[in-house]
Formats: C-alpha cells, sequence, structure tokens
C-alpha cells in the first residue's frame, strides 16, 4: 500500500520520513493513553501522526483486516512498511500493523527499527 492509496480514505501522508496512522476510537482507554505518546514524539519531530476514529472510517479498517483497536498502521518513505518488527524475540510489528497499546520504551525501539 502507497501513500497515494489513502486518498480515498480522506487521508493524505507524507512521501518522506516515518508516517503512522492510529486507528483509534473516542471509547478507547488504551488508545487515549497510546495518542498521548505518539503525539509527544510528533511534537519532537520523530514522526508525522494522523489519528483516524475507526467509527467514522470502518472501510480503511476493514482493507487491512483490523478488528481491533488501537491499531497502528506504519509507513517509511511513502510506503507500507513490509517488514515485521521484534522486540525482545516477539514480533510486535506485522507487515507494517500493530495492534494493542505499548508504552513509550517499545514505541521509541519500534520506530528507531522503522
Amino acid at each position: 500500500m502507497k501513500i497515494e492509496d489513502l486518498k480515498k480514505f480522506g487521508i493524505y501522508g507524507p512521501n518522506k520520513g516515518k508516517f503512522i496512522i492510529v486507528l483509534c476510537s473516542k471509547w478507547c482507554k488504551s488508545c487515549e493513553l497510546l495518542s498521548t505518546i505518539l503525539e509527544d514524539f510528533r511534537d519532537n519531530g520523530i514522526l508525522k501522526l494522523e489519528e483516524i476514529d475507526i467509527d467514522k472510517n470502518s472501510n480503511l479498517a476493514r482493507e487491512l483486516n483490523i478488528y481491533a483497536v488501537p491499531a497502528l498502521i506504519f509507513f517509511k518513505d511513502g510506503m507500507l512498511l513490509n517488514k515485521n518488527i521484534k522486540i525482545n524475540e516477539e514480533v510486535l510489528v506485522k507487515k507494517g500493523v500493530m495492534i494493542g497499546a505499548f508504552n513509550e520504551l517499545i514505541l521509541k525501539e519500534i520506530i528507531r527499527q522503522i
């Protein structure tokens, strides 16, 4: 998947650098905690970020077979990350998608490996 493919969902991401789409919901407490960490990374110039309410844009989630929140979709230089990322021998990111909330240290390591 390319950044251009996201236009049909109303998402316009950068073609250069690290970009994360966060599929979340207003009712999800884990999403709220995760958003705070990621927004701090964005504000410090580590990455670009787009938060999408899954209740308002479920088509993207369906296309990527995502059925839980929070879900992070990782892009690098305009392309969906096409690799898995392991932390402590556990695959946390599978083909550019991570489901679930994680602490700041784990997220920093994932972003470093992108």
